[in-house]
């Protein structure tokens, strides 16, 4: 078997079982109209999983559940420039993930409420219980 027959034949194996014969159970069909997540709603939570699904918001997440942090301390403490952490936070911000206070000419952040908080750390129970990490 050449390396291509072979990975063509893992792929194949890898697709998710379905269903033999083409039989539409109405009912359930009908009761799971009514309970599926609306596209706006589903839009909306695709938009959230796409801005975690980046490293660096992850890690600033992660300094931010416990205490307020200003940019610069956020900035030397994950080993990036102020600009790209000003650049992440700006985008977590737009989903309202941290708030932010100015002090002076320092700028804060903080998780924005315990939802965004329960969010990190219900990723970080998945993770570590399904050994990702």
């Amino acid at each position: 078997m050449t390396e291509q027959e072979y990975s063509s034949k893992s792929i194949d194996n890898a697709q998710a079982p379905s269903c033999d014969a083409r039989l539409i159970h109405l009912d359930n069909v009908r009761q799971l109209q009514l309970e599926i997540l609306p596209m706006a709603q589903a839009q909306r939570r695709a938009e959230l999983f796409n801005v975690l699904a980046d490293p660096n918001r992850l890690r600033l997440l992660s300094a931010l559940a416990d205490r307020e942090l200003c940019v610069c301390d956020l900035a030397a403490g994950l080993k990036m420039g102020e600009s790209a952490v000003s650049h992440q936070l700006r985008v977590l911000k737009s989903m309202r993930m941290v708030n932010y206070r100015k002090e002076g000419r320092n700028v804060y952040y903080s998780l924005a409420d315990s939802q965004a908080i329960d969010l990190h750390k219900s990723i970080c129970a998945q993770l570590s219980s399904s050994q990702l990490l």
